[in-house]
């Protein structure tokens, strides 16, 4: 670990910061993470609605795809802040894990089925993909989230954070 400190670390000099041209990586990201997740609401809800209008049960796997997608975007727009995001790659990760079962859930279902021409299956299995996209853009910024904060926080120890490593 002392390696990965010395050869990352920041100088004292250096704000905490960063400049825009740093963070524009990650609003990007979060950015898309946004696009993405409004898209997942929107491609399941469609499904919700329409057993709502019927006076049909709404399943509830349907109904966990749109709340993932609603946690993903409210999430998204928080931690647009390079602050928050360094500091938030745990919540990074429990999104990530959503996606991962949301599209396994809904893979499993969509991914080998035949669409014949029905509109619906050809949603789903796109929707699938749209998953898995979320799922891996919110891998990414935890990666990058850990990075930030064991690399480049300051060379400060991880329990206190008073000691200068």
């Amino acid at each position: 670990m002392a390696f990965g400190r010395a050869k990352f670390s920041r100088s004292s000099s250096s704000s905490s910061s960063g400049s825009l041209l740093s963070k524009l990586p990650l609003w990007v990201l979060r950015f898309l993470q946004f696009v993405f997740a409004i898209t997942v609401i929107g491609l399941y809800a469609q499904d919700l609605r329409a057993a709502s209008k019927a006076g049909k049960y709404s399943d509830n796997k349907w109904g966990y795809a749109v709340a993932v997608g609603v946690i993903g975007a409210v999430s998204s727009l928080l931690l647009a802040w390079p602050r928050l995001s360094m500091w938030g790659w745990g919540w990074d990760l429990v999104v990530f894990i959503l996606f991962t079962a949301l599209f396994g859930l809904f893979g499993k279902m969509y991914i080998n089925e035949r669409d014949e021409g029905i509109n619906g299956i050809k949603r789903m299995k796109n929707a699938v993909w749209i998953d898995l996209i979320n799922m891996l853009l919110w891998f990414i910024t935890a990666v990058y989230g850990m990075v930030m904060f064991f690399f480049f926080r300051g060379g400060k120890s991880l329990h206190t954070g008073r000691a200068t490593v």
